[in-house]
């Protein structure tokens, strides 16, 4: 039998009966239609040469002060997946933690007295651009035809140097503003969607019908898969195996047109494996590179979701800090949503 999802309203108890209506599946484009995104979205300019903030332009002042005003009780919750020191099938490289000291043999206090007053410290280490850590994507991340967002050369990401242009650290300030949570799993009666099963226009749009929400310019927009979920419940699988879901690149005109500041999923932003021949991670492609829309990539959105099943509600504000590291593509990041 397959799951029912009940909400409140009801508007909102999905049946099939309740997608009549519904705008339903559009063409996807070809590769061909995929590479002119990259002239017919591109936001290069739009905020003068010398940009490096894309997207996040669109949050201002006034956007964080309304974002704010959403609050009404103070509930906050974290977006963000524990890290994994383990091994895994969806792990590339493992998490690295280890103690520097400890409070064990402490409690002697017949020796040294400084050697017990002492506290405890660690290392960690990780690659945080993968499929399991929680990290925003900056848009020195991605490269098409040697060139990043805006135009800057790939050159100016080196070994040595690190990223010189459009790094992350333009973004340690912070970035806070209305978002928007579309439960596609939700929507369609699941627990979650397929590896084989992408995330189209028509679904998002439905989505904000369904929800009785509307995504504004400057809004962060999050989608969830269930991807999060079915890790939970069934344990890690390859990627390269299994596969994995997420919106298709055929999303990327709604996000323009929407002119959102930031896109996150409980996904890693692209289909695994690549519908495409030629374009690994074409919603990367487009988005980072093109529009200079900025990515959370894996979020955790299980705690999150239950709670806008509770209230409701599917817009909430939204707060992301990037760590303050200079010329790096991305960082790992906890975001915190707050009613």
């Amino acid at each position: 039998m397959k799951p029912c999802f009940c909400i409140k309203r009801k508007s909102l108890f999905l049946t099939k009966n309740s997608l009549k209506g519904l705008t339903m599946t559009n063409k996807l484009p070809t590769q061909k239609d995929v590479i002119n995104y990259m002239d017919t979205l591109t936001n290069w300019g739009r905020w003068g040469k010398e940009d490096q903030l894309g997207t996040l332009n669109l949050i201002t002042s006034t956007t964080r002060l309304n974002a704010i005003k959403l609050i009404e009780d103070g509930i906050s919750i974290s977006c963000s997946r524990p890290l994994i020191p383990e091994i895994a099938p969806d792990i590339r490289f493992q998490f690295s933690r280890f103690a520097i000291d400890t409070g064990e043999h402490r409690e002697d206090t017949t020796s040294d007295a400084e050697n017990n007053r002492r506290g405890a410290s660690e290392f960690i280490g990780m690659v945080f651009h993968g499929m399991n850590v929680t990290h925003i994507d900056s848009l020195s991340h991605m490269f098409w035809n040697g060139k990043m967002y805006n135009g800057f050369s790939s050159n100016e990401v080196t070994s040595g140097q690190g990223t010189q242009k459009n790094a992350v650290d333009v973004a340690i300030n912070g970035i806070l503003s209305k978002c928007v949570l579309l439960d596609i799993p939700l929507l369609k009666n699941k627990k979650w969607l397929s590896s084989d099963e992408y995330v189209l226009p028509e679904d998002i749009e439905n989505a904000e019908k369904y929800f009785n929400v509307n995504v504004e310019p400057g809004d962060i927009l999050l989608i969830r898969t269930g991807n999060y979920k079915r890790r939970l419940e069934e344990g890690p699988s390859n990627p390269t195996v299994s596969g994995v879901t997420s919106c298709h690149v055929a999303c990327a005109p709604y996000f323009k047109k929407k002119d959102i500041s930031l896109l996150g999923s409980d996904s890693p932003n692209d289909i695994n494996p690549s519908p495409y021949p030629n374009l690994r991670f074409p919603l990367h492609t487009v988005c980072l590179i093109g529009m200079g829309l900025w990515f959370l990539d894996n979020a955790n959105l299980e705690q999150l979701a239950s709670e806008c099943i509770k209230r409701n509600r599917w817009s909430f504000t939204l707060s992301i800090n990037p760590l303050d590291q200079k010329n790096c593509p991305g960082s790992p990041v906890n975001p915190v949503a707050i009613f």
